[in-house]
């Protein structure tokens, strides 16, 4: 299984290469390659247990590897842990979004990382105003700063912790099923959130089950199956029934025939 990736100018923000994780004998990853652009959505796609969750923990530093390398702006790093993944600039926002539910935005963006006054004292003006300034770039109708998280909607929690993110520099961001459990108007917004960090030049990789999503916003579709490469694709080069097709028979664009298509239906 190889990869048939459009080439892309420039150097990956982000290059993961043969990389291998085992748990209890069992290959979880097994040998696979990825890479990411600035400003690239670059979709990780597949059935449960595939492994896209697995090897994503690899570069958050959640999951040591057995055996592979990456890169960043190519030249190989090494993360053992979350705190060296956040000091490269890479951040995760996972499904649960791990929010303090009964601060307010401010306080949950700045949580472990607050700005105190020369006393010493919580400085909570500048952690809002900071706030403030990120989220006007993010979400721009947000509005609900003095308010515990636990009372705003899905879209606005997402917010939040995206803007926790992007406040500390973040230049690769992991969204693992970021719209899961959201009403349409909700996804739409976060699709926005999205779409407003690709400007900016970040680079995201994105995990999700919803096709359409992935169709949506992704620059790049990565489809894994058992842990291996399936193959590599760029958006514009296949359609989601092909995309459907080689998640579920674990063949490569190219092999991809119509009767394959239409047995999906």
């Amino acid at each position: 299984m190889t990869s048939t990736s459009t080439p892309r100018d420039g150097t990956p923000l982000i290059t993961m290469r043969d990389v291998h994780v085992s748990f209890g004998g069992v290959k979880a990853v097994d040998g696979m390659h990825v890479d990411l652009y600035p400003g690239e959505v670059h979709a990780l796609v597949g059935g449960n247990g595939a492994g896209k969750t697995t090897l994503i923990k690899t570069l958050a530093g959640a999951q040591k590897m057995e055996s592979g390398q990456i890169l960043m702006d190519g030249e190989p790093i090494t993360i053992e842990n979350p705190r060296d993944a956040k000091h490269r600039g890479i951040e995760t926002i996972y499904q649960t979004l791990a929010l303090a539910e009964n601060i307010d935005a401010p306080a949950n963006v700045f949580l472990g990382r607050e700005v105190t006054t020369r006393l010493g004292n919580l400085d909570e003006g500048a952690m809002e105003d900071r706030t403030r300034a990120v989220m006007s770039r993010l979400n721009p109708h947000f509005k609900n700063f003095a308010v515990p998280v636990a009372s705003l909607s899905g879209g606005q929690r997402q917010s939040v912790a995206i803007a926790r993110a992007v406040e500390f520099n973040a230049r690769v961001l992991i969204m693992d099923e970021p719209t899961a459990a959201l009403g349409p108007a909700e996804s739409e917004q976060v699709r926005d959130l999205i779409r407003r960090l690709r400007e900016e030049g970040i680079g995201i990789f994105l995990i999700s089950h919803d096709i359409h999503d992935v169709y949506d916003l992704a620059d790049r579709i990565t489809v894994m199956l058992q842990g291996k490469l399936v193959s590599t694709v760029a958006k514009s080069d296949v359609t989601t029934d092909q995309v459907l097709a080689m998640i579920i028979l674990g063949k490569r664009s190219e092999e991809i025939e119509d009767s394959d298509v239409q047995s999906l239906h």
